[in-house]
């Protein structure tokens, strides 16, 4: 199978799905990311930056706002290219959670 043959198939896929295989993707390469966890009593239980505080909702808003990916990383030097790719793929399967959650947090501050 051919790198095209296989991104036609992957633009077929769900966003969910499509957020499995760049998991999965980033786990064989070995870049490092931590994935992307949700911990009872962390953050309010939303989706995180595996061993962060980071919410994924706070990474997908700062990035609506016109927060570059390198700012970002230069903001969270704790956190790698590999966990923005988490973020954003977990933010693609799951639009309205982190909607939901922008819309939260606008509405205490």
């Amino acid at each position: 199978m051919t790198p095209l043959e296989i991104e036609r198939q992957f633009l077929n896929l769900s966003p969910c799905d499509r957020a499995a295989m760049v998991q999965s993707l980033i786990k064989t390469l070995s870049i490092g990311g931590k994935g992307i966890t949700k911990t009872n009593g962390v953050c309010g239980g939303e989706a995180c930056i595996a061993g962060t505080r980071i919410a994924v909702w706070l990474l997908i808003e700062a990035q609506q706002l016109g927060i570059t990916e390198a700012q970002l990383l230069q903001d969270y030097p704790h956190i790698t290219a590999a966990d923005l790719v988490n973020a954003w793929a977990y933010a693609d399967a799951y639009p309205e959670e982190i909607a939901v959650a922008i819309h939260a947090n606008n509405e205490v501050a």
